[in-house]
């Protein structure tokens, strides 16, 4: 049966990913939930090795139809690599369990934020060129990568955020530059899980496949769609993982 359940809901969860991050929120559940038993680090290196071919694959459809601002994302990408290894690491020495009960409040505030400013992320206006694009981007990458690394959860969410709010993108935009340094840090997860063992290489390659093709249609619908709709399915994906972070901070 696992057969069957696994790459369709790895194939959704690349459908949501390559709209505005988020995936994760839907496949890491579905691999606790069939293997119950299975170490948490084995089920996360199984769902880095799916993700990271779809987050690729969303990143090359989108740069064909969204000028990208490669000089800068790719320093960024190349700090996110590195930010999330050092995060990975940093893990292993210092509890992340603080950001367990304060993410919840972190996203409520990012949420309330967005609904508040209405117009945010509907215009594509890059705020920073030159010297200072590659110094905010490249933090945003190192930043990120090194929380993706520790901790994790709505990483791509708040990459699309800062891209929005502080670099002056679209959503359309910052969702596919938001694919672009997510493809890195989860790279860099994946490298580590994989040399610890850590990664199923028969599930994680047969969920890759279809995580490829979800990726390939959402990033279709969002380029389809524009802006106003990656906004949207942003402030949903957002809703679910207050409520999901919530739940495993509080309740559970």
């Amino acid at each position: 049966m696992e057969w069957l359940i696994l790459p369709l809901a790895s194939a959704f969860a690349g459908f949501i990913d390559a709209i505005v991050g988020g995936g994760g929120l839907i496949l890491v559940p579905v691999l606790f939930g069939v293997f119950p038993g299975t170490a948490p680090a084995t089920l996360l290196g199984t769902n880095k090795c799916a993700s990271v071919w779809g987050t690729a694959a969303a990143t090359a459809q989108f740069s064909r139809k969204v000028r990208m601002r490669w000089r800068a994302l790719g320093v960024a990408a190349a700090l996110a690599f590195a930010g999330s290894l050092l995060g990975a690491w940093t893990v292993t020495q210092v509890s992340g369990e603080f950001l367990r009960r304060l993410l919840p409040f972190i996203l409520i505030a990012l949420l309330a934020y967005t609904l508040a400013r209405k117009d945010m992320g509907r215009h594509h206006t890059p705020r920073f060129t030159g010297r200072a694009e590659l110094a905010a981007t490249g933090a945003v990458g190192l930043a990120l990568g090194f929380y993706d690394g520790f901790f994790g959860p709505g990483t791509g969410s708040f990459f699309v955020f800062l891209f929005v709010r502080w670099l002056g993108y679209d959503f359309l935009n910052a969702s596919a530059s938001a694919k672009l340094l997510n493809t890195m840090t989860n790279l860099g997860a994946l490298l580590l899980f994989a040399a610890k063992g850590h990664v199923w290489w028969h599930f994680g390659l047969a969920m890759a496949v279809t995580n490829v093709a979800g990726s390939l249609i959402g990033a279709r619908v969002a380029l389809r769609h524009g802006a106003g709709f990656v906004r949207g399915v942003f402030i949903l994906v957002v809703g679910a993982l207050i409520l999901k972070t919530g739940y495993d901070a509080f309740l559970r």
